[in-house]
């Protein structure tokens, strides 16, 4: 006889139980969980994720890893040696804690991050190419929804006795034009985790952000610049901004709008919320009468270069620089005022 459930789903439920677990299942196998390794490594799935919880947080003890993976500490230690003794991970001293080590990627764990990253931006965004872009959204809310009360259920006391209570309504990703306090940190946090990951940039990088961001925020005091901030409740998960200053001579000289510190925190892209920072972007510098704007980045962020292209900017001109302290082709994009 097969076993029963110990909890039954609630009675609105369960006509999306089946569908859902069938779901589930797929995509298990089309992901490729079901093969010993993972992402077009030689690393198991355990492994593979947890180079992207070390990677995309800077670092984190053993203790955080197994919260996140949801795995016990003798299976976790196990796979850590292996990526310790593999070179990928390097352990060092917790700065909160002395009994705990801090685990980050080395060199070649950065490396293996990357690929790991190719492969599965390959993948899905494989997948979404199958989808009409309206439904891209849906997409990730549906899955973001469902990670959450999976989530909430393990985190709920007694959840084998009992169903996790239902998860309060998410409120919609909001955009709020202006300063927001942590404004600085987070969009540095931002850009300096995805383009240490995906491009290996380092600390020039960083501290070129940190530094413009911080000459740029006391001059939003003049209408000619404006910053937008993308909210999930209090937390800032985007940025972008129009710098109307720096690109623009004396009069009569045409004014030039700079889009700069345009990012969107991981698991957000693609679901539309980078296309609203950038709608908004663009259309303060049409209404402040800007001639063009211009914005600058690089080859190889095939992504944001959709955005721009759909938003009405051009490639303008390309050339190898190294001034964010890696080598790369650097590319410059401009839009003319639209009316």
């Amino acid at each position: 006889m097969a076993a029963q459930p110990s909890v039954s789903a609630p009675l609105a439920n369960r006509d999306a139980v089946l569908p859902i677990r069938d779901a589930s299942r797929r995509i298990v196998r089309e992901l490729g969980f079901m093969k010993p390794t993972l992402a077009g490594t030689e690393l198991p799935a355990s492994a593979v994720h947890a180079l992207i919880e070390i990677g995309n947080r800077g670092g984190l003890t053993a203790t955080d890893l197994c919260d996140r993976l949801n795995l016990e500490k003798s299976s976790v230690s196990r796979m850590l040696r292996k990526l310790i003794d593999g070179g990928d991970l390097a352990e060092e001293n917790s700065d909160t804690d002395g009994r705990a080590k801090r685990l980050t990627l080395t060199a070649q764990g950065r490396r293996t991050l990357a690929a790991i990253d190719a492969f599965a931006h390959e993948q899905v965004g494989g997948a979404l190419a199958c989808l009409p872009a309206a439904d891209h959204a849906m997409v990730v809310e549906g899955l973001r929804l469902y990670a959450d009360a999976l989530h909430a259920r393990r985190a709920t006391p007694g959840n084998e006795s009992k169903a996790a209570a239902p998860l309060a309504v998410r409120p919609a990703l909001r955009i709020e034009p202006g300063y927001q306090p942590g404004l600085i940190g987070r969009a540095v946090d931002m850009h300096a985790q995805f383009y240490a990951r995906a491009h290996g940039f380092g600390a020039v990088f960083e501290s070129r952000v940190a530094a413009g961001l911080a000459e740029f925020l006391p001059r939003l005091d003049r209408p000619c610049n404006a910053v937008w901030t993308a909210l999930d409740g209090d937390r800032i998960v985007g940025t972008i901004a129009i710098d109307g200053e720096d690109l623009s001579g004396p009069a009569p000289a045409p004014r030039i709008a700079h889009l700069r510190w345009f990012i969107v925190e991981d698991g957000r892209r693609g679901g539309g919320l980078g296309r609203r920072l950038l709608d908004e972007a663009v259309a303060f510098a049409d209404r402040a009468g800007f001639a063009e704007t211009r914005l600058w980045t690089f080859r190889g962020l095939d992504a944001a270069r959709r955005l721009y292209e759909a938003a009405g900017f051009v490639l303008a001109a390309e050339s190898p620089g190294s001034q964010w302290g890696t080598e790369v082709t650097e590319q410059s994009f401009v839009r003319p005022r639209q009316t």
